[in-house]
């Protein structure tokens, strides 16, 4: 059975499909339960700024050229995320609308490649204008981000209330 899986998500069209449905079902995770999904990408950037860090400090101390500087910055990124993770929400959010911005430009400058046929270019370009309209609205409506840190705010609250 884990042959005929393995060669089945070697298609590509079959990865694609199973990957939307991943993307989709997550989604509507995050949309049922906004305030769990950012406490999820808040404990998930702590963890890898201190996953991180130690595999800076292993290497500053394990090279001549490289300092410990940047396993310090990610140190201190780690605390931030656990000590004030409103704020660490409110900034990740705004890097997902820089993510999304940039994105959607880059997929917009690819429609235009040579060699693109006039559906995939369609594709590319409509694909970069939703993109980019989702990292206009993430800086234009920044209270968004507010309202799910007000929840995530009280879950934490509560959180160790009854801890």
């Amino acid at each position: 059975m884990l042959t005929s899986l393995s060669t089945s998500l070697r298609s590509v069209s079959t990865s694609l499909i199973l990957r939307g449905v991943l993307a989709v079902v997550v989604g509507v995770i995050a949309f049922g339960w906004p305030g769990i999904t950012i406490l999820a990408l808040v404990i998930l950037f702590a963890i890898y700024a201190f996953m991180d860090a130690v595999f800076e400090g292993m290497r500053a101390f394990s090279s001549a050229t490289a300092g410990p500087v940047t396993g310090h910055l990610l140190l201190a990124a780690g605390v931030v995320a656990v000590v004030w993770p409103g704020p660490t929400a409110l900034v990740l959010v705004l890097v997902i609308g820089i993510w999304a911005s940039t994105g959607g430009l880059l997929e917009i400058f690819a429609a235009f490649q040579a060699g693109e046929t006039a559906g995939t270019r369609a594709l590319f370009i409509i694909a970069g204008l939703v993109s980019v309209a989702f990292g206009v609205v993430v800086f234009a409506r920044p209270g968004l981000g507010a309202a799910t840190r007000g929840c995530l705010t009280v879950r934490l609250v509560n959180a160790y209330r009854t801890s």
